[in-house]
């Protein structure tokens, strides 16, 4: 047992028992490798990383291996997920002097944490041009031994080149119709419009961008945008991805047909896109929307949900197969003669035909991944049939692991889609889930003074301070758990939140630091304003700022919000595939965003007609107007003593209206 042994990382715990002599990231580490004069191996990676579990089981759980690691270095390894902080400062030195990045994430640095060396996965032994992880040590212990020197110039070099790259800011003046516009004409060009999605291989969900092109037509009408995101919804909805017994979404497609997936499920996937097909369904009525976002929420609460009420952060990829071997995809892949097994003869052709299951596999060693490749007539019922058969039976596999750490950000963003998706379908069990969810980031995560820490686990906080995303994430959960209970706390514990990235996280340029100014010191302070798996922490503040100011009517929170969007300004049009959720902030901050208050009952027909308004961004408080729980309700009576609604938007109102028909009309956006 190593020094991971006391850790609440599921990541570190399978390393526990590693031979390597594991350190956690900490000052302890690098003063031994001070004391010791060696350099520390930093890895990096996370409890569903497939190749984080290949180079564990093939050179960490060496013994050999593992005797000259702990001769020569200080190992330390860190979980990505509870520090994105770490992660990204060295993943962004291993991008610059690599070209590419990814995980398990291999670095070298010096007691002073300045790297010098990098890599990702390395193998056993020599092959595909990669050296062994062995030669890679012997390599490194000999620069360090015989060229001390270079290696210091190496690493200041490296140190020098990455405090080059702070953004002072991230564009002139507010994202306006012009960038929005060229941001939908790149994505139009880089639309795949064979199998829809965007790019090639591996191919990921574009969650982020899809809420762009849906806000884009609710404001302009723009048919084009609506189209992608549907299709795009569709494919994926009928594709290997999304799992057709079960719900839910694996993390991506590995061919650019949306047909074998990379097969961890991760939470923030499932919340973010639970909510695109939930906002797809409010743009379009789409049965298959509506399918599709019942059945992701009610995998996140059957598979996600922890003991505390929170939700876990993801599914392994693999799992034991019939020979008790981990494999990835094992427990959701099928073969014609499993079919059968379970089915019997007719109703396993009936379902090889409905699920795309054929003999020569879609997948590996015979077995395929299921699709919905049919869109002519099926008998639904024996559809549904064969379906919860299938799954009965897949219930009796080897489960995949699951990673059972809670992260504030990824919660945050599942309050959001539950409790959005609770109220569309009239599912109040949903809002619980998301109310608890919410009570245990207030109760575990934030402290006395709002501040969030990043994770817990098994109800106990971990020890890492939350980063931006963190706040941005759980104050845009907040606020969407206010819009939909009528329950102004939560936008009061929005407002302590985002009191604490104006006051730490901001710079005199109005720009965003991932972490806060009084975070623990790295070599350099890390700054991303892009999008990738899940909303920048940039972004996500930018959109839970101006959505408080929408609420309270704060020129603090606005202002900090636009000066936040002036890098969509600058990268919107350069690169729209990966500021998607700035994009989709810059639509409501061109439509106002909305502000509606509906004096009467919380969940009455004027309410919900709010609520499934497609405005983009607008803001909903509903209840009794002789509270102070929401600024907007103040001084908004009832007319005549019907519920009543009133819209706003740039200082402007409509006439109050106890109409639902002309309140959905009034939140249709500019482009009905």
């Amino acid at each position: 047992m190593n020094r991971l042994a006391g850790v609440t990382s599921p990541y570190l715990l399978q390393h526990a028992d590693n031979p390597v002599d594991w350190w956690p990231w900490g000052p302890e580490a690098f003063e031994e490798a001070r004391r010791r004069d060696v350099p520390v191996l930093l890895s990096v990676g996370y409890s569903a990383c497939h190749w984080c579990h290949v180079m564990a089981h093939e050179s960490f759980e060496d013994e050999a291996v593992a005797a000259y690691l702990n001769e020569h270095f200080v190992p330390v390894k860190v979980d990505r997920e509870e520090r994105p902080d770490v992660d990204a400062v060295y993943m962004e030195a291993v991008q610059a002097a690599t070209g590419q990045g990814g995980w398990p994430m291999t670095v070298f640095l010096t007691a002073d944490a300045e790297p010098f060396y990098f890599g990702t996965y390395f193998p056993p032994e020599s092959r595909h041009g990669l050296p062994s992880f062995r030669q890679v040590l012997e390599g490194v212990v000999a620069a360090w031994t015989d060229r001390r020197d270079e290696v210091g110039e190496v690493a200041g070099r490296i140190v020098h080149d990455l405090s080059q790259r702070s953004l002072a800011h991230g564009g002139e003046g507010l994202p306006a119709e012009s960038e929005l516009a060229q941001a939908l004409l790149g994505l139009t060009r880089e639309y795949d419009e064979k199998n829809r999605g965007f790019g090639g291989a591996p191919k990921f969900p574009p969650s982020m961008v899809i809420e762009f092109l849906l806000r884009h037509h609710a404001r302009t009408g723009a048919d084009g945008a609506l189209q992608m995101a549907a299709d795009t919804c569709e494919a994926m909805a009928r594709g290997g991805m999304y799992d057709q017994l079960g719900g839910g979404f694996a993390r991506y497609s590995v061919d650019r047909e949306w047909v074998v997936p990379h097969f961890e499920k991760m939470l923030y996937d499932n919340a973010l896109l639970c909510r695109v097909y939930a906002h797809l369904w409010r743009s379009t009525g789409s049965e298959l929307a509506r399918r599709v976002a019942l059945e992701t929420a009610d995998f996140m609460v059957r598979e996600l949900r922890t003991t505390e009420g929170g939700f876990a952060s993801a599914l392994d990829a693999d799992s034991e197969d019939a020979q008790g071997k981990h494999v990835e995809g094992a427990y959701y892949v099928w073969t014609p003669a499993q079919l059968r097994e379970v089915l019997g003869e007719d109703d396993a052709a009936f379902a090889a035909e409905h699920f795309g299951v054929t003999e020569e596999g879609t997948f590996e060693e015979g077995s395929s991944v299921l699709q919905l490749p049919l869109t002519g007539p099926v008998d639904e019922a024996r559809a549904a049939d064969v379906r919860a058969r299938l799954l009965a039976a897949r219930e009796l596999r080897p489960r995949p692991g699951r990673d059972d750490k809670v992260v504030a950000a990824w919660n945050g963003l599942a309050v959001a889609a539950l409790a959005e998706a609770g109220a569309y379908f009239d599912r109040p069990d949903l809002v619980e889930r998301a109310t608890e969810a919410a009570d245990l980031l207030v109760r575990l995560h934030m402290g006395p003074v709002a501040r969030l820490v990043r994770t817990s686990k098994d109800g106990r906080a971990g020890e890492h301070a939350g980063v931006l995303e963190d706040y941005g994430d759980v104050a845009e959960g907040f606020l969407a758990l206010a819009a939909v209970t009528g329950e102004g706390v939560w936008l009061e514990f929005a407002g302590f939140l985002l009191d604490i990235v104006l006051e730490h996280f901001t710079g005199e340029g109005g720009q965003l630091y991932d972490t806060a100014d009084d975070a623990e010191k790295l070599i350099r302070r890390p700054q991303d304003p892009t999008d990738s798996a899940t909303p920048a922490g940039w972004t996500a503040a930018a959109g839970a700022l101006l959505s408080y100011a929408a609420y309270t009517g704060s020129e603090p929170h606005r202002t900090a919000a636009e000066q936040a969007l002036g890098v969509v300004k600058a990268l919107g049009p350069k690169a729209p595939r990966f500021i998607g959720w700035g994009l989709a902030v810059a639509e409501a901050l061109l439509d106002g965003p909305r502000e509606v208050a509906v004096a009467g009952p919380v969940g009455g027909e004027l309410h919900r007609t709010a609520l499934l308004g497609r405005a983009p961004g607008a803001v909903v408080a509903a209840g009794e107007t002789s509270g102070s729980e929401f600024p907007l309700l103040a001084g908004r009576p009832m007319l005549g003593g019907a519920p009543t609604a009133y819209v706003c938007r740039h200082f402007v109102c409509d006439a109050p209206t106890t109409d639902p028909e002309a309140l959905a009309e009034a939140l249709r956006g500019g482009g009905s």
